[in-house]
């Protein structure tokens, strides 16, 4: 809330975006290149055993996959949400959230609200690139996937950038009557 009436900060469940899960996927490619750089040679080797432990139709490896994803999501989040300078630039604006001190109790309640949904979003993505490994078997359609969730999180991103950057265009073109010299 500020002096102006009620306002909201926004915090998005999935603030990470698809970066946990490319930082899984080549967490766990890692093993397998190696492998196949060191060569196929004996079966039993140490080598050829985790290769066939990082093969993604296993259910070691998506378990593992989808426990990446979630560690992953909490640190990008962390990374790239402050809630110590959020909790100071509310202060500094003069806006504070109802019921919570301005400052480190500020900080303190927007650190366990965005853990709480931080969870969902995490799930949420854990399930979006799991899940084609799952289904696409089921389906008979084989280890191949043509569409997974990724690439439909990327795309949708993508797109609703795209939208966005497009109505600030539009919305400049509104204001530019106002902003010209005379």
């Amino acid at each position: 809330m500020s002096q102006g009436g009620t306002t909201y900060l926004p915090l998005k469940v999935n603030m990470a975006g698809v970066i946990p899960i490319i930082f899984a996927s080549s967490l766990l490619l890692f093993p397998v290149v190696l492998a196949q750089f060191a060569g196929q040679g004996d079966p039993d080797s140490f080598l050829s055993r985790l290769s066939r432990f990082f093969d993604p139709s296993s259910a070691p490896y998506l378990i593992l996959y989808a426990l990446l994803i979630v560690m992953f999501t909490y640190f990008y989040t962390a990374v790239q949400f402050n809630p110590v300078e959020h909790a100071d630039n509310l202060k500094k604006s003069g806006g504070y959230v109802p019921g919570i001190r301005p400052g480190q109790q500020t900080a303190l309640y927007l650190n366990n609200v965005l853990t709480r949904i931080t969870l969902f979003g995490a799930i949420f993505l854990a399930l979006v690139a799991v899940v084609p490994y799952i289904i696409s078997p089921a389906l008979g359609l084989g280890d191949t996937i043509l569409l997974g969730g990724t690439s439909m999180l990327i795309v949708v991103g993508v797109s609703l950038d795209t939208v966005r950057q497009l109505e600030s265009q539009l919305m400049m073109r509104n204001y530019e009557g106002f902003l010209k010299k005379r």
